[in-house]
Formats: C-alpha cells, structure tokens, sequence
C-alpha cells in the first residue's frame, strides 16, 4: 500500500555522425553497443525465448504472421546487439536506436537514478564508439527529429494482475492525457514534422494516433496492451510508450511515482468500497487522441476537454480529481494522522504525494501567469521540464526581436537541450538550476552497481564474478554452463570428437535459473551463495536447492 513496486524504465537515444551529411543510423547504433561490451562479456546472448510481443492484454494474442516485422522484437539478432550493463540493464540496439533498458527497481526515486545513470553508460560507449570508429558519433536524448520520426521512452509497472484491464486503460487513459502538464519536456514545432511553428507541452504527444493497441512503433496508441510480465502469473506488466525523455529529476520521479500510485489505487479501490467505475466514466473523454494533442499544444493550460458523457474538464482538474481519488482510498485502506494526512507506509510514497500536490500548485501558478510573469518563474521551472526550456527559448526569440518559433536557431536551442555530451548540452550547463531527487554521486553508484533489491544483482553479479561461463541471459532468466561441461566439449572439439558428442557436452553442461520472480533474488538472498560458490553453475544450484 504504498508507490513501492517494481518499476523500470526503457530509452532510446537519437543517434548521429557529426558534420556528415549522409550516415546509417543502424550502424552507428551497432558501433555504440559493440563499444558498450568488453571482452570478457560480449559472448553473452539475450534469451528471447520468454520475450511474447504478440500476447495482448485484452485476452487475445495476434497471429505472427499478421505482425509487423517491427513487432517481433524477440526475434535473434546475429550481431552484437545486446549487452549486459555492470548495473544489469540492458544496452541493445532497437531498430535503428541504441537503448538503454534500466535494472529493475523498487521506488520511483531509484528508478529515476538508473534510469539517468543510463545516460553516463551510453555516454561512455559513444565516446569509445567514436575512438574505435574514427568518426564523431552523437547521442541525444529526446524522442523526435521534427521530421516526421519518433522514437520510445518508456515505463514499466508491476501491477496485480486481478485488476480488469479495462479499469487500467480507462483510468490510465486520463492520466496519460493530462500529466503532460507536468511531466512534459518541451518541444519546438507542432505536428509530426513540425508542419506548424509553435512550442508545445510534450515531444511525444503528436505521434499519438489510437486509444488503444499492442503495436509501439506505428499508429502508437495512448495505452499498450502488450502483456510480456517477465515476472509470476499473479502480475502484469503495464507498458507506457507515451512519455517523453525528461532530462530533469523531478518530472520523472513523478511520472513514475503518480502512475504507481494510481495503480496502487486501482489495486485497493474494492478493499476500501471506492466506486473506481464511476471515477473512471467521469474522466471518460470524447476524444482521447484529440484530447491529448489539445493539451500538449495548450500553452495556456486551460483547454476545455470534451467529456463522452457530457460537459468538459481541463487536464489540471482530471490531476486534481485523480489525486483526490487516492487520497480518498488511501484515507479508508491506512487511516489518518492527526493531521488528516493518510498514513503513508514509507517515506517515498510521501515524499511522491508531496510533490504531486507541488506539481498541481505550480501548474496553477503558471496557468494564471503572462508571458514576462512566466520568464521569472525560477523556482517553478526547476521542477517544470517544459517551463524551463520555453523560459530559454523565449529570451532567445526577444534577443532576435522577437523571431518566429519556425526559425532554425530555436530547434538547434531544443536539440542542444537534449545533447548527452557535456559540451554540447543545453541542459548540462543548466542543471544546477533544476531541483534534484538523485546526486552525481548516486548516479556514480548506479551506473556501476545493480539495486541490491531486485533480481538485477544476481544478474549482474553473476556477469561480474563469471562472465566467461554465463551462456544467456535475459530479464527472467539466466543459463550458465558448468564449467567441467566447457572443458570436455573444448577437448572434444580440438581431438577432433563427433559433432554428435559436442553438441550432447552443449545441452548436458548447461544450467538455467528461472528468477520470474523479481524481488526473490536480490543480494540479501543470493548474496551468500555467491560468496562460497566457486562457479556460476554452483551458485545457480545453491540458489535453486539442488546440489
């Protein structure tokens, strides 16, 4: 009862050669994944066999064959495309972007700092990329190029499954829509390719053509319905494509933090006999896709959103009304203190309600003010992604005497802002201005280190202490191959043995963990195994309580 759950999250950079005109995007991503790996680990293989693009959460599953090709994203890949970062992420290239895929973690504010330790491990691979290669690569986090593309940023809940889907996608429909006001990042032009001059509220919004769908990559929908758990068969995995690539700390601990208490919400709602149902079908919007191209363009934060059963309702009330929903649960699941506030488990969770009621505040504070009003909002454009970098962007348009948002010096301002390279980025020079949940020294620790919660430690301490006898691994799972099998299948193959006898060595020397559950094979659990264990194979066996 609280925004504890297991979270993660999912980026993929925009990557460029420098100063040439014409470059492959595939290839550059294969180069800075290869420079990712070392060479003690790059032997290593993602297991897709428990990847399941094409199961939907509607209770249906699509035919492969009906599948576009883009959708298979458990398909093998011949090249280096998969590495296993030090902190047990993942680093891969997806289509024609490298992606950071975060450990699993337990808390928003943990997630925040893995997430953004992304960024340093990418950076790094992308400088050795440019060594190895010779030519200047770049990487930039955002989501689109203005010109028609887009790309993901995405998060992960681990939610009960028992919850209807319909409940989910109803109420995470309105919340998707209207967290935009404050979790946006800021983008310069509207439309997919910015056929019209203009700033708007979120780089992603655009690029949003259905209510709901299982496809992520065209006719993206506002809700998910891919059901790849990668965990028991008591949860779901909820799969949110609609978010943008913040830069600043506070904006993403929030768009993790308030889903999770949603959800949280959504699982205790009948325990606390809230009418769930109600709520939902009184935030049900006419048009959701229209809805949420209307208040990413709203700059004025007041757009009124046509409701399917009557009236209209702006974002900042479908937050407000969704805060107070649980509010409510919570007050009737945990009691109150003495002070009317719910009695909140954890620090975590108060500390995510405190700064979702910050978040309202300021918004409403933004709504009311001008122009100048706007430009002299420090305190608020600390923790309002969006807000800051219109605040540059709009002293840069009135130094140029007031240029038009089509001018090309403001979408290089927007593309800077989003640059990894310190040199070059925006936001770097910037950063000192905005609130932070995460210092550098934390994202030092997490850019080397798996969360000791999760099963993310074993994945990665195994890599660590073994790496030459880890076979495959993958969210669910890890093979290792007994190392006495290793020696006989090379003594076989050097004495030049059957093919028959070394494949036979192959399946008979390998052993494979299940780790579906995520928060059973953390260090405090498995970290004794590994001590006393003097290969891979015997800390799976200690672990597993076979000998």
């Amino acid at each position: 009862m609280s925004v504890l759950r297991v979270m993660g999250t999912e980026t993929e950079y925009a990557v460029s050669q420098v100063g040439a005109a014409h470059y492959q995007p595939v290839r550059l991503s294969f180069d800075v994944v290869g420079a990712a790996a070392d060479t003690r680990t790059r032997h290593i293989r993602w297991d897709y066999r428990q990847e399941d693009p094409v199961n939907d959460a509607r209770g249906t599953r699509l035919d492969r064959a009906a599948a576009r090709p883009e959708m298979l994203t458990d398909s093998p890949q011949l090249n280096i495309v998969n590495v296993i970062a030090p902190n047990g992420g993942r680093i891969y290239v997806d289509h024609a972007h490298p992606e950071y895929s975060a450990p699993e973690t337990v808390d928003p504010f943990q997630a925040v700092a893995y997430d953004h330790a992304g960024d340093r491990l990418m950076l790094a691979a992308v400088c050795q990329a440019s060594h190895v290669t010779g030519h200047v690569i770049a990487l930039h986090r955002n989501n689109v190029d203005g010109k028609g593309a887009s790309w993901g940023t995405h998060e992960n809940y681990m939610m009960l499954r028992r919850v209807p889907f319909d409940d989910v996608a109803g109420l995470m429909t309105a919340h998707f829509i209207s967290r935009q006001i404050w979790a946006g990042s800021g983008r310069v032009g509207v439309g997919e390719r910015s056929e019209e001059p203009g700033y708007q509220l979120s780089q992603r919004a655009d690029y949003i053509h259905a209510k709901i769908g299982l496809q992520t990559t065209f006719d993206r929908p506002i809700i998910n319905t891919r059901d790849e758990s990668h965990s028991t068969g008591e949860y779901r995995r909820l799969h949110v494509i609609v978010g943008d690539a913040n830069r600043m700390d506070v904006p993403q601990a929030l768009k993790l933090g308030v889903t999770s208490m949603l959800l949280w919400m959504l699982e205790h709602a009948d325990e606390a006999g809230f009418d769930v149902h109600g709520l939902i079908e009184g935030l049900r919007l006419a048009d959701p896709v229209e809805a949420m191209h209307t208040v990413s363009h709203d700059l004025g934060l007041e757009a009124e959103l046509p409701l399917e059963h009557g009236g209209s309702i702006t974002a900042w009330q479908m937050q407000v009304r969704l805060r107070g929903a649980v509010y409510a649960v919570a007050s009737m699941v945990l009691g109150t203190d003495t002070k009317g506030e719910p009695a909140w488990e954890d620090r975590q969770t108060r500390n995510i309600m405190a700064m979702w009621g910050q978040a309202l505040a300021d918004i409403a504070a933004i709504r009311h003010a001008s122009d100048d009003e706007r430009l002299a909002m420090r305190a608020e454009a600390g923790r309002v992604e969006w807000l800051f970098k219109w605040q540059l962007l709009e002293r840069m348009r009135r130094r140029l005497g007031g240029a038009d948002w089509s001018d090309p010096r403001l979408a290089a301002i927007d593309l800077r802002w989003a640059a990894l390279d310190p040199a070059e980025s925006i936001y770097a020079k910037v950063e000192s201005k905005t609130e932070r949940v995460v210092d550098d020294q934390g994202l030092d620790h997490a850019a080397s280190a798996a969360p000791e919660e999760t099963r993310a430690w074993l994945r990665a301490e195994l890599v660590r202490r073994f790496p030459d006898e880890i076979v495959a691994a993958s969210w669910s799972h890890i093979t290792v191959r007994r190392p006495e099998a290793l020696r006989d299948t090379l003594d076989n193959v050097y004495g030049n043995a059957s093919a028959e006898r070394v494949r036979a060595v192959g399946r008979d020397g390998l052993v494979d963990l299940d780790m579906s559950d995520p928060l059973a094979f953390g260090a405090a659990r498995t970290r004794d195994a590994l001590e006393h264990a003097g290969s891979a194979s015997q800390a799976l066996g200690a672990i597993s309580g076979r000998s």
